[in-house]
């Protein structure tokens, strides 16, 4: 299973990471992102680090695969906190790599990404 901590859900990605996801985990589970506060203390990013990384742990129990991994994006601190706490209990972390294609159309710049990989933090 690839469970998917991202603000990025499963059912808006492109075909080809939806299969690739798939092809590697055999299934997705969407996990929203929690909402940090810019102002939040580090104590408090670490405590919810925590949280998670004890409900991350508990979904890919009950994952029938034994091809597991947490794709994590989002706030940085969070990210670095939640992937050290996982890589010590042996769970496999994951971000999405992409390719940018950038279009400006007068004073506004329009940015496409395209799904390439997944990369194991």
């Amino acid at each position: 299973m690839l469970l998917n901590l991202s603000n990025h859900p499963s059912i808006n990605w492109s075909k080809k990471q939806l299969l690739h996801s798939k092809d590697l985990f055999a299934s997705v589970l969407d996990l929203p992102f929690p909402i940090i506060a810019p102002n939040a203390a580090k104590k408090e990013v670490y405590n919810l680090a925590r949280k998670y990384a004890s409900l991350c742990k508990k979904l890919l129990s009950k994952s029938l695969n034994k091809k597991n991994a947490v794709h994590i994006m989002g706030e940085h601190t969070f990210v670095f906190y939640l992937v050290t706490m996982l890589k010590k209990q042996k769970i496999k972390c994951v971000a999405s790599t992409t390719s940018r294609n950038s279009k400006q159309n007068g004073s506004e710049k329009l940015s496409l990404f395209n799904f390439v990989k997944f990369r194991e933090y």
